[in-house]
């Protein structure tokens, strides 16, 4: 037997699951007593023990379950006799699963029920019938009646309705007959008990057989069920896991009457005494008492009135101590089991909780529960399907293993078995796996996913992160980065990349998935953009997938292009068939009549299918040889089958319990348990009114489904439900999705389905939990029943972080198509503590996933709100990995929301005030949002696509299929399906930077020509090379002179870069001609099969390639000698050459045929620009030209030769690229400002205004109503909603244009002055409120610095002139002036004193100082009053700040910090930085300054007297530098906005670093608000934020729990403690690994503060 780690291996490399035990996470009881006495010991443990039980597994992350077999029936006796088999079976099933005790027993003084055997071995019937004389066996023939089908023959005991039809008839009308059918059965059982018992006597005797064969006519069902109990299997070295009650009652006498016998006694059907009986309860408590003292719990107690009355203070005392007995004992059983060996070294793998998106259970390479969960799943599916017999396919299975073996050496596309549902596909594929483990390379890995069979096998996601997960474990590669695993695009890179790289370690893999068509179409996983179409070598992947119902078969033969890789399962033959039923019924030591043989075939050769076959010998190998043949009616088919199989259970089991179970499992979002199912039958009144149609449950006040009912059921549902593994708990599915379409057809109308989602709903919301009860109306009774239906409490939370996983995952689900939407905004949607309890658990896409589906169900904005807010989430949370702090999800919805929650107060609005309410009652320091200041949802952006390194260089788009190509400086090419979002392929080869790519063939190709030299043709279907041509154009061509020309009507490719044209065969990459430059003349590109080039003095030239002869000439008007192009178009479908000048002009240059002999004819016309133009594009019907004038677009119309503009756009910075919409009604324009616009052509208004592209805009393109937008500098494609030219977006925007370089604002934050751009001369005023510009001040020069006096209302803004501006704000149409130096030096910064009495304004010479007065009221600026000079060495002032006491704070850009007095003129230098200050702040108070610099130092000194008091020094990831700070009312805390995207908290007296928090953008700008700040951010939001410290911080706090960083603190001794300083170290971390998120980190490195 291998060892743990190598079961452990061996499941990896998907060859065996012997060896290796996974942990269940389920406690499973079964309860075992006798019928009538222990009702009341039974109903205080359902009532008391159970439910504290559960509380206690679920605080644990366990299920607690039990079966108690008793409970809720009318009597003990079963018509089929099957009761003791299937209580024997459910104490092995709980003995398996259970990992507390599996086995209760409540033993009293009645030995109770000793049934007759059920079977009877043949020779052990006939040899008892000869101890028996000839009179006495006819009896026993009546009954017994001999199965020949079993092998060995066996005598079944009939029915009890065979003989006696009445028995288990409960029709009023036939009471009488059932009466007596009852009774005429409990004599003749007693009589067949005393002949099998005589004979077994006698049998015994003659020793023909042994005394445990004698004694199973005596033993009664407690003695079976304990014996089970007690029983430890084979090499089971656990402990024993049976807890047993005796219970005595001293003084019972048969005195005591026989009602009471009856009850506490075994009597005989005459009513005395079973002496017998009581005999053989002796004796089993003896061996009890002998072999088991450990487990038994012993009770001595009196009845009062005949009974045990719980209202007895006796009886309550014993009932209590029962109770807690076994609370105490199940608890410490629990502790001992659950507590040992839960490692892998100890060859158990614990699967605690549930997996979802919690990716924290992926640390370190032992913790693999829920990958080896899943795996033991498929793998236990497959052994079971290759258990079976396998005939019929085995040429077949020949030829997919000689395709796989041709193939391993070189590149190849999947293989595809396909064939009807039914038809064996999945065995076919589970015994190609048996078969490759044996046949592959000893060190090959086999995986196998059998789709659609578990929860984590449906979802595409879920899929690829097993399979990755599993392949690099077993081949020691590294597992994808949490962000990688959580980002769908970057996991099928990775997934792809994972196959190559196994390729070239050289080893061998085997991929097989099974049933794609049952991946989730929510997922869109059965687009098969993810799948790869090229195999590398040693790697083999083999699908399937049925023909019809899905569209994956079609999209497998659209992509994969070889027809011999697709392998059909056919039909079966009879013969076939025959040979299967023959081997099937071997292996069931079973076999049929020859008549029932033929029935078999005959139905299944009507179709041939394996499926219809497997379902006949299911039934068939339940039929007795005395079956007759005129009962068997067979179906056709095997939807047929399963319907038939349905009915008969109806009529057996009941129409509603059959019904709703089956119902409720295929209503279920993921999979139910067994105790699951039985609580929601217990809440469906329908089931329950079927159930008690005839009798009362056994109490008034407690109703549920009686156990044995499902039990019996599940028995007979046989291997049409099948087990699975989810969370360590055992779920219910069905065998095959034939037959969940059958029971949806069957059981799922419209009304039926939505009773059946709302009582789930109920179910997991705990409606009727924790004694609630629930009205029913039973139809013995005319009056509801009001009683409990003991379900377990559905709490969000079992105990501190053990969330409840089944909840999360269920409720929304049901609450959705049940229609109860206000119960799903109370709980769901509007509730943070469920969204925060869902992300940290499931993760954030499974949240996405519900309110998705919300969105797609029901019209609610603030839903689609909420939504976009956790798709904005989403980076932040998948990059950290399941270490979500609560107060960074809490500060990221609510400072995404807070704008929306006026708007929607019902919703967003509760929601919000529930974040803010958390916020503020955290106990650790927190910053708490007082407004939006993260990008918002609701906004323009659709979704951004990522993928590659560098900036995005070409782009091209297929609206037929509606794919968008796009290639990269780093050389990569990816092609989306816009539809979707999907990638389709990544296509990689190219080893510069792309120029330029055009898709070909209606979608089915693509051409890519780079810098390298290189063009390629890929197949985007297959993902495959299929040519690349060496030299196509110059290597290190620039984009901007570089084009590709594709006429696929005459299969030609033209590529110009630079000075040559060169012509290619389409096909076959022949080149056919090319065209260099001359020396003279300049190759302007192709038109019309014509080269076109430009010569000195502006004459252009067309010349035929391959015919000198043919050529024509014009000479451009207005040109001079020099002309200087700046732009050119070609326009294809008119036969027109655009060229623009940089002297201004536009020309256009028309080519025409006339004659006979081809002659070319030249036209032009010449249009003046306003200036050059940059660039020139033109739309799809080329009847409008844009132009790009710096900052105007210039349109024109084109019609024939005239080419005549009537809109000019004008734009704040330089125009980069626009494109027109199809229907020429809408013009989108990019910029240098990194802003999109949407302008209506019709009448030149501004649509819209897109922000976020964070990069120069320099491609756009439109696909029906989405705007593509790309940069050169960016890694990232960013798609918009288009706007309707009729329907203007009033968007609320939340933030200033980004990038801002001066900005000032309001101490409250309500009102920004912003200059737009470096250079601009104006200042912009804008209102937060209406989130729109309010005015605009013209300035005479660029502005240099901006200042607010805040309470004067005075807004000064320094010139590059040396000019300060002061702009009175309480007089709008006034400005000031202060008048610059007369060397008019360029104002580097200013600052306004404490109390705005005075200002500092530095120039690049001196610093002087002005008095802020006012004359009549209106403000007056005087001075300069005091001045001093700088040196003509003196580094630039870079930040200051101007105390009350006129003592000026300085820094320099290169670090210099000096206090000046402009009292006493005398300076003093403080301690410098490495670098430029950034900032220099002072306390409200006057009493301390910060002094900040990019070397991420920052120093705090006191002010009276001067000295430094805390150097702080903050190490993250990148970008350290601090920008700006500000100290809060009470001058305790300081805050920094720093260059890392961080806002830090900082405790001015201890110098303590209190709390960090990730903003997105540097902040650039703060100001003290109230008790906390406002701010401002390099995107343009305003931050407004409280700050809540509590008086004293746990020590166990740390601020950087977040953030992967080290800060340390360095402070000026104030006592006699030695000094000394102490820095946090961190890990080793690879920079290269992470992105723009660097900060946001999982590690949780410790700090450390002291005082030096």
């Amino acid at each position: 037997m291998a060892s743990p780690r190598g079961a452990l291996m061996e499941v990896l490399r998907g060859q065996a699951t012997e060896g290796l035990k996974l942990r269940s996470n389920v406690v499973r009881v079964f309860v075992s007593s006798t019928f009538t006495d222990m009702s009341s010991e039974r109903n205080a443990l359902l009532d008391k023990t159970y439910p504290e039980l559960q509380a206690f597994c679920q605080s644990l992350g366990l299920v607690f379950e039990v079966v108690d077999m008793r409970w809720g029936l009318q009597d003990a006796i079963a018509v089929d006799h099957m009761t003791t088999e299937l209580c024997l079976q459910e104490i092995e099933a709980c003995r398996k699963i259970s990992v507390g005790p599996s086995f209760i027993a409540l033993l009293g003084n009645r030995y109770g029920h000793r049934p007759i055997p059920r079977v009877l071995p043949g020779k052990q019937f006939e040899v008892l019938l000869s101890k028996l004389p000839q009179d006495q066996v006819g009896l026993l023939h009546q009954w017994f009646r001999k199965d020949n089908n079993a092998v060995p023959p066996v005598y079944v005991l009939q029915p009890i309705t065979t003989l006696l039809p009445h028995y288990n008839d409960l029709q009023p009308e036939r009471r009488l007959l059932q009466d007596d059918s009852v009774i005429s059965w409990r004599y003749t059982e007693a009589r067949l008990l005393q002949l099998l018992r005589t004979a077994a006597v006698q049998a015994e005797k003659d020793g023909d057989i042994t005394v445990e064969q004698k004694h199973q006519f005596f033993k009664s069902v407690a003695e079976h069920e304990i014996e089970e109990g007690l029983r430890i299997p084979d090499g089971d070295e656990s402990e024993p896991s049976a807890i047993l009650f005796v219970r005595e009652l001293p003084h019972l006498r048969k005195k005591d009457g026989p009602k009471r016998l009856a009850q506490y006694m075994d009597v005989t059907a005459d009513g005395l005494l079973d002496t017998e009986a009581q005999e053989l309860l002796s004796g089993l408590k003896s061996r009890l008492f002998s072999a088991s003292p450990g487990m038994l719990n012993l009770h001595s107690v009196e009845l009062c009135k005949g009974a045990i009355e719980p209202s007895c203070k006796e009886h309550a005392q014993y009932l209590e101590s029962l109770c807690e007995q076994l609370v105490s004992q199940t608890k410490a059983c629990i502790a001992r089991r659950v507590g040992a060996g839960s490692s892998v070294e100890a060859g158990e793998v614990r699967t605690n909780g549930a997996r979802g998106g919690d990716a924290s259970q992926r640390k370190g390479e032992e913790d693999k529960g829920w990958l080896l969960q899943e795996l033991s799943h498929h793998m236990a599916l497959s052994a079971g399907k290759c258990s079976g017999v396998f005939c019929g396919r085995e040429g077949l299975l020949g030829k997919i293993c000689l395709a796989m073996w041709e193939h391993t050496n070189t590149r190849h596309t999947p293989l595809v078995v396909h064939g009807p549902p039914g038809v064996g596909k999945t065995t076919l594929l589970c015994k190609l796996a048996q078969e490759m483990r044996g046949l592959l390379d000893p060190r090959a890995v086999v995986v196998l996913r059998l789709l659609g069979t578990s929860a984590e096998s449906s979802d595409l996601g879920r899929v690829l992160q097993s399979v990755c997960f599993q392949i690099c474990s077993v081949f020691s590669l590294s597992p994808p980065t949490p962000i990688t695993a959580h980002t769908s695009e970057d996991l099928v890179r990775f997934f792809h990349g994972l196959l190559a790289e196994v390729s070239e370690r050289g080893d061998t893999l085997l991929l097989i998935l099974d049933s794609l068509d049952q991946l989730s179409s929510a997922t869109q996983g059965q687009n098969l953009h993810w799948l790869p179409k090229d195999i590398p070598p040693n790697v083999h992947l083999v699908v399937s997938t049925a023909d019809t119902g899905s569209p994956v078969l079609a999209n497998l033969r659209r992509t994969v292009e070889v027809p011999g890789h697709f392998f059909e399962v056919e039909p079966l033959s009879c013969d076939q068939g025959r040979e299967i039923m023959n081997a099937y019924m071997r292996e069931a030591q079973r076999s049929l009549t020859p008549e029932q043989c033929e029935v078999v075939l005959c139905s299944f050769q009507l179709s041939g299918n394996p499926l219809h076959l497997k379902l006949l010998l299911d039934m068939a190998r339940r039929w007795a040889s005395y079956t007759p043949v005129t009962d068997l009616a067979l179906s056709s088919s095997a939807q047929e089958v399963m319907s038939q199989l349905l009915q008969a259970l109806e009529e057996r089991h009941g129409k509603q319990l059959v019904g709703a179970a089956l119902g409720y499992i295929v209503s279920a979002r993921g999979s139910l348990s067994e105790a699951e199912l039985r609580d929601i039958l217990s809440l469906d009144d329908n089931v329950l009114a079927e159930v008690y149609q005839y009798w009362l449950p056994p109490n008034h006040s407690l109703i549920r489904l009686p156990p044995l009912l499902w039990v019996r059921l599940r028995h007979d549902l046989g291997e049409l439900l099948v087990e699975g593994q989810a969370n360590g708990v055992t779920v219910l599915d069905f065998h095959h999705k034939l037959l969940t379409e059958t029971v949806r057809e069957r059981y799922q109308r419209s009304e039926q389905q939505a009773d059946r989602h709302r009582i789930l709903a109920e179910y997991f919301l705990g409606s009727w939990s924790q004694g609630r009860v629930k009205a029913v109306l039973l139809p013995p009774l005319t009056t509801t029943l009001d009683a409990d239906r003991k379900v377990p409490p559905q709490p969000l939370w079992f105990a501190e972080g053990v969330a409840n996983v089944k909840k999360l995952q269920e409720l929304p689900y049901h609450l959705l198509h049940a229609g109860l939407w206000e119960e799903l905004r109370q709980e769901v949607i509007g509730s943070s503590e469920w969204l925060y309890c869902k992300t940290l658990t499931c993760g954030v896409a499974s949240v996405i996933e519900d309110l998705t589906l919300c969105t797609k169900l029901m019209d609610c904005p603030e839903t689609q709100l909420i939504r976009e807010t956790f798709i904005l989430l989403k980076p932040t949370l998948d990059f950290l990995d399941g270490q979500m702090d609560p107060p960074l999800f809490y500060t990221e919805v609510l400072a995404r929301l807070h704008t929306f929650a006026e708007m929607y107060p019902s919703l967003i609005g509760r929601l919000c005030c529930q974040c803010h309410d958390w916020l503020s009652c955290c106990p650790d320091p927190i910053l708490v949002p007082k407004c939006t200041f993260l990008q918002p949802p609701g906004g323009a952006l659709k979704t951004t696509l990522a993928g590659f390194q560098k900036g995005v260089t070409a782009l091209d788009i297929c609206p037929e299929r509606g794919i968008l190509l796009a290639g990269s400086e780093d050389g990569k090419v990816i092609a989306w399906d816009l539809n979707d979002l999907e990638v389709i392929q990544t296509l990689v080869g190219h080893t510069a930077k792309v120029l330029s790519v055009r898709v070909i063939d209606s979608g089915a190709h693509c051409l890519s020509l780079a810098a390298d030299g290189s063009l390629r043709k890929w197949s985007l279907l297959s993902g495959r090379q299929l040519y690349c041509t060496q030299e196509a154009v110059s290597i290190n061509s620039l984009p901007s002179t570089t084009h590709i020309h594709v006429s696929e009507e005459r299969a030609l490719v033209f590529t110009h870069s630079g000075g040559q044209v060169k012509v290619w065969h389409l096909n076959t990459t022949e080149l056919l001609f090319q065209v260099k430059d001359t020396g003279v003349s300049i190759i302007l590109g192709f038109l019309n099969g014509m080269v076109v080039s430009l010569s000195d003095g502006g004459l252009v030239t067309f010349s035929h390639p391959s015919a000198e002869d043919k050529t024509a000439q014009i000479h451009l008007e207005k040109s001079s000698h020099s002309l200087t192009l700046t732009a050119t178009l070609t326009l294809q479908r008119n036969g027109r050459l655009l060229i623009a000048s940089k002297e201004g002009f536009l020309y256009q240059v028309s080519s025409t045929v006339q004659g006979r002999e081809s002659q070319w004819t030249l036209r032009q016309t010449v249009t003046e620009l306003p200036v050059c133009a940059t660039f020139l594009s033109a739309s799809d019907d080329e009847r409008i030209l844009l132009a790009g004038c710096e900052r105007t677009l210039v349109l024109f119309h084109r019609e024939s030769d005239c080419v005549q503009s009537f809109l000019d756009l004008h734009h704040e910075d330089t125009v980069l690229c626009a494109c027109v919409s199809s229907d020429n009604r809408v013009v989108v324009s990019g910029s240098e400002d990194q802003t999109i616009r949407v302008w209506s052509m019709t009448t030149g208004n501004l649509l819209d205004c897109f922000l976020g592209m964070d990069a120069p805009v320099t491609t756009l393109a439109l696909y029906e109503g989405t705007v593509i937008s790309a940069s050169s500098s960016a890694y990232y494609l960013k798609l918009w909603h288009l706007p309707s030219p009729n329907n203007p977006q009033q968007r609320h925007n939340c933030c200033i244009p980004a990038g801002c370089p001066q900005v000032a604002l309001t101490k409250d934050g309500d009102t920004v002055y912003y200059v737009r751009n470096v250079g601009q001369k104006e200042v912009i005023t804008w209102n937060c409120h209406t989130g729109s510009s309010t005015d605009t001040m013209a300035v005479s020069a660029e502005v240099c610095c901006l200042e607010l006096a805040q309470n004067k209302k005075l807004l000064f803004c320094g010139l590059t002139t040396g000019t300060v501006l002061i702009y009175p704000l309480a007089f709008p149409k006034e400005t000031l002036c202060i008048p610059p130096p007369e060397t008019l030096p360029t104002v580097r910064c200013m600052a306004i004193g404490g109390q705005e009495k005075h200002m500092a304004v530095a120039y690049e010479d001196s610093v002087c100082l002005f008095e802020i007065t006012a004359r009549d009221s209106f403000p007056s600026v005087e001075g300069p009053s005091a001045k001093f000079a700088l040196s003509l060495l003196h580094s630039p002032v870079s930040s200051m700040a101007l105390l009350p006491d006129c003592r000026l704070l300085y820094g320099t850009a290169c670090g210099e910090v000096t206090m000046y007095d402009f009292k006493s003129a005398s300076t003093a230098t403080l301690d410098g930085h490495r670098s430029r200050v950034n900032c220099v702040t002072t306390s409200n108070w006057g009493t301390h300054a910060l002094v900040g610099s990019e070397d991420a130092v920052q120093r705090l000194w006191g002010l009276t007297p001067l000295v430094l008091d805390h150097t702080m020094e903050y190490k993250g990831f990148l970008f350290e530098g601090v920008l700006c700070a500000a100290f809060s009312e009470s001058d305790k805390h300081v805050f920094t906005g720093s260059q890392d995207r961080t806002i830090k908290v900082w405790d001015v007296a201890s110098g303590s670093l209190l709390f960090v928090q990730y903003v997105y953008a540097p902040v650039t700008k703060m100001l003290t608000y109230r008790n906390g700040f406002v701010a401002i951010s390099q995107l343009g939001y305003v931050i407004k934020e409280g700050f809540r410290c509590p008086d004293g911080v746990c020590p166990e706090y740390n601020p950087l729990r977040n953030v992967n960083a080290h800060y340390r603190v360095t402070s000026r001794q104030k006592s006699a403690d030695s000094p000394h300083s102490v820095i946090t170290e961190i890990p080793e971390y690879n920079p290269a690994q992470f992105n723009f998120m660097a900060l946001m980190l999982k590690s949780k490195p410790s700090h450390s503060c002291q005082l030096l």
